[in-house]
């Protein structure tokens, strides 16, 4: 299954400050996400009844009316609506209450932002299986009154759904055909055929059409155009016509219209002169203008001159002998009155025999919310650079200042005053480099080469003020690697365990079967802290920035590598790098 569309949800607790922080989290977890708050029930019921929202995320502890109330009064209206109870009030008593009352899913609030993920996964799936159902609804009405037989077969090719006009083409009642197999409704010599070469088709392409022989039920056969697609799920999709009376393209075309009127996205057919021959209302709604004034109109009613030839280029690419089945491109929409609209354009052609050209269809997904996005992005960025700029100039220069004026009195006189100055500027200075690595992280990673792990170990250990510490190294392996980001990674962990675990550490590089690790014998780090030891600005020691962790995990992502925290072998912390394919002998 593709990726969803922009997905909204109301996210709905009395703590704005935590709405709006998960709200952030979600939308930086999937761009196609559009988080609104609510700090009550009452002031979500009221932005749901105004406003259209593919999921809800709820607090259960809230004045008035508490979440699994305030499903309730929901499901009252929007029986299926996707409902999350995300509550920091865990009990196997408001699990069942929920569950009672029709959640989708219950998720306890927990410390990290690992949550987040999750509860974004959970979104992202309840909306699928949402909005699938719905789809699957749609069909099904159409599919009922629908002229031409259609049917549906699951993996063991069973009938689990017929409509009328299928079940009364080969002389029965849809009640008698669910659940019987579909040779039921082919002579013998028809069923071998069927088997041999149009399911294997079907499994290998996804797709299958042509004409078949079809057995009613007093005995008697006749030719009928067949068409069979498989769905995702394994499902056949089977759409019959007798083709012996010569049906009339109306009736497909009625079917067609039909079904595509359930879209929500705008749909619209070009005939083979490239003029409108069909839109569907959601294009109707979209451009302003009347159907009668577009249809026999040309593309460039609603499109510019760039984006008419841009479409037409798309084409001659489909109809190419090594072409693509489908394109899919960006381009704007001019409707009657008002701003251009962004879309994307996923266009095809009509099925055809031999050379014979019928047209091309598309269908159009507003992205301007997404556009949006990408800008809002953008501008954070550059207000990111501009921070990045003043931090690495406009603060470095006086804390510079700062440090020789320290140094010069320090050359005069002897005093802890200085000295205790001294410290708080090195650490001024850390923080400062590591909010730069932070920010640029776009950067972390460039060219990609060879890179000795013994080799810069030991220029990491000179550059780590390591006083009485030891390092013990049995390691003779190469990664393909960023060569100055991963000494980055190594000296930020050889500093971590110095500073967690004392001056006389002992600190041990080694290679396992996954990768490499480095660990050492300090205290460790207790259950609670696990969660929080990625976090910007967590650090238990008093030396520490808070950044230096991180950092580490940072750059390990942007190598696409994996990065895991357990307990060393003498009680201390060892971090795993897992680096895939990128490590050799």
């Amino acid at each position: 299954m593709g990726p969803l569309s922009d997905i909204r949800v109301l996210h709905v607790d009395d703590e704005p400050d935590f709405a709006d922080l998960v709200a952030d989290f979600l939308e930086r977890e999937d761009d196609t996400f559009t988080v609104e708050t609510a700090t009550s029930a009452s002031r979500g019921l009221e932005r749901l009844a105004d406003e259209d929202f593919d999921c809800i995320i709820s607090d259960y502890d809230m004045p008035g009316q508490n979440g699994i109330e305030f499903l309730e009064t929901v499901r009252e209206t929007r029986p299926d609506l996707p409902f999350i109870l995300f509550t920091g009030k865990g009990s196997e008593e408001v699990a069942g209450n929920a569950i009672s009352a029709g959640v989708t899913d219950y998720l306890q609030k927990e410390h990290g932002t690992d949550q987040y993920t999750v509860l974004a996964n959970r979104v992202r799936n309840a909306v699928e299986r949402y909005r699938a159902e719905h789809a699957r609804e749609r069909q099904r009405r159409a599919s009922d009154t629908a002229h031409e037989g259609i049917s549906i077969l699951n993996e063991d090719g069973e009938f689990i759904y017929v409509n009328q006009a299928y079940a009364t083409l080969y002389g029965y009642d849809t009640a008698e055909l669910l659940g019987q197999h579909w040779e039921l409704l082919y002579p013998d010599d028809e069923v071998a055929v069927v088997r041999n070469d149009i399911l294997p088709t079907v499994a290998d392409e996804g797709f299958w059409s042509g004409e078949t022989v079809g057995l009613r039920a007093n005995g008697t056969t006749f030719p009928e155009d067949h068409r069979v697609v498989q769905t995702d799920s394994g499902e056949l999709i089977c759409t019959v016509r007798d083709s012996s009376g010569g049906q009339e393209l109306e009736v497909e075309r009625t079917r067609f219209s039909t079904l595509v009127e359930t879209l929500s996205d705008p749909v619209y057919v070009l005939d083979e002169t490239g003029q409108f021959e069909y839109v569907n209302d959601a294009l109707v709604e979209m451009v302003g203008y009347d159907r009668e004034t577009i249809l026999g109109a040309t593309p460039a009613l609603i499109k510019s001159t760039d984006a008419v030839e841009r479409g037409e280029t798309h084409l001659g690419r489909i109809l190419s002998s090594d072409g693509p089945d489908s394109v899919q491109f960006e381009l704007e929409i001019q409707p009657n009155d008002g701003e251009p609209i962004p879309c994307e354009d996923h266009m095809g052609v009509l099925p055809y025999d031999g050379d014979c050209f019928e047209g091309s269809v598309g269908m159009l997904r507003d992205i301007s919310k997404r556009k949006e996005r990408e800008q809002e992005l953008k501008r954070r960025n550059q207000r990111l650079d501009e921070f990045a700029s003043v931090v690495s100039h406009d603060l470095r220069n006086p804390l510079n200042v700062a440090v020789g004026g320290v140094n010069l009195a320090q050359a005069e006189c002897d005093s802890e005053y200085l000295e205790r100055a001294e410290r708080g500027l090195n650490r001024m200075e850390a923080l400062i480099d590591n909010l730069l690595t932070l920010a640029r992280g776009d950067e972390t990673v460039t060219e990609l080469e060879p890179v000795a792990i013994a080799q810069i170990l030991e220029e990491c250990w000179s550059n780590v003020e390591t006083e009485d510490a030891t390092l013990v190294a049995d390691i003779d392996c190469t990664i393909e690697a960023d060569e100055s980001r991963l000494k980055q990674v190594c000296e930020n962990l050889v500093r971590n365990a110095i500073e967690h675990g004392g001056d006389d550490v002992t600190v041990t590089v080694g290679e396992f079967e996954e990768g490499i690790y480095i660990e050492d014998d300090g205290p460790g780090i207790s259950g609670n802290e696990y969660d929080n030891v990625f976090t910007a600005g967590y650090s238990t020691s008093d030396e520490g920035t808070g950044f230096g962790l991180i950092i580490v995990k940072q750059i390990i992502d942007a190598h696409d590598w994996e990065l895991r925290l357990t307990d060393g072998s003498d009680g201390g912390a060892r971090f795993e790098i897992i680096p895939g394919e990128s490590i050799s002998e």
